[in-house]
């Protein structure tokens, strides 16, 4: 087994769930994945400090109140529990980043994927370099992801409208664990950020906010 597998596993023993709160011993960071190929991997920058914000008042993380950025390509990328990706266009991965990608997830890491309209045909294609031998395939509305603290009985919450799909959470499993989660066609991140951005009633707000809390609670505690 490689260091970084050590290291990774490390970064994860002080998560533990108690009921619905989520106790660390130190502040623990989260970050966005810096890509290239052009697309705007930088878009909706209010979007992870407010749902920091909001998991640690509702369920009691311990979150640093900031997220940092990492390339995808960077050894400091085995740092992060939890990565965000988001942005509207083209993503490429050159095959080290793809390989380096690969060896966060299959060692303990997360990969959140938020489509903020017309990352899919992009993103699909680059997950190809990482995961050769695996397909993403919608997770049922039953799977735990939805249903943490709050309870998602339809799975996605419908944030904005984009192409008017109903939204949909894929998802790829290794080994039998989930390692990256892609919302599809739902726009959580813009549901995220502050609401003088986007002007979207606080209920859809709220809304995305929760799912948001959802998803980084069972990033800490899956098995």
């Amino acid at each position: 087994m490689s260091l970084r597998f050590f290291f990774v596993q490390w970064i994860f023993l002080p998560l533990c769930l108690c009921g619905a709160t989520l106790l660390t011993h130190a502040q623990v960071k989260i970050a966005k994945l810096k890509y290239g190929g052009g697309g705007d991997w930088y878009a909706n920058k209010t979007a992870l400090p407010n749902v920091i914000k909001f998991c640690n008042r509702e369920l009691a993380m311990n979150l640093y109140p900031e997220d940092d950025v990492v390339d995808v390509g960077s050894a400091e990328l085995f740092n992060y529990p939890y990565v965000y990706m988001t942005g509207h266009g083209n993503v490429v991965f050159s095959a080290a980043e793809a390989q380096n990608l690969r060896d966060y997830l299959v060692a303990g890491g997360f990969l959140h994927i938020d489509d903020n309209y017309g990352l899919d045909q992009f993103v699909r294609l680059e997950l190809k370099k990482v995961f050769p031998e695996l397909e993403l395939v919608e997770l049922p509305f039953d799977h735990p992801i939805y249903r943490q603290k709050f309870q998602f009985l339809t799975g996605l919450p419908k944030i904005h409208e984009h192409d008017g799909k109903p939204p949909q959470g894929f998802g790829l499993i290794y080994e039998g664990r989930l390692v990256v989660f892609y919302s599809y066609e739902s726009d959580l991140g813009n549901g995220w950020e502050d609401a003088r951005i986007h002007n979207d009633p606080e209920a859809k707000r709220q809304e995305a906010l929760r799912m948001g809390a959802n998803i980084l609670a069972y990033c800490f505690t899956r098995p």
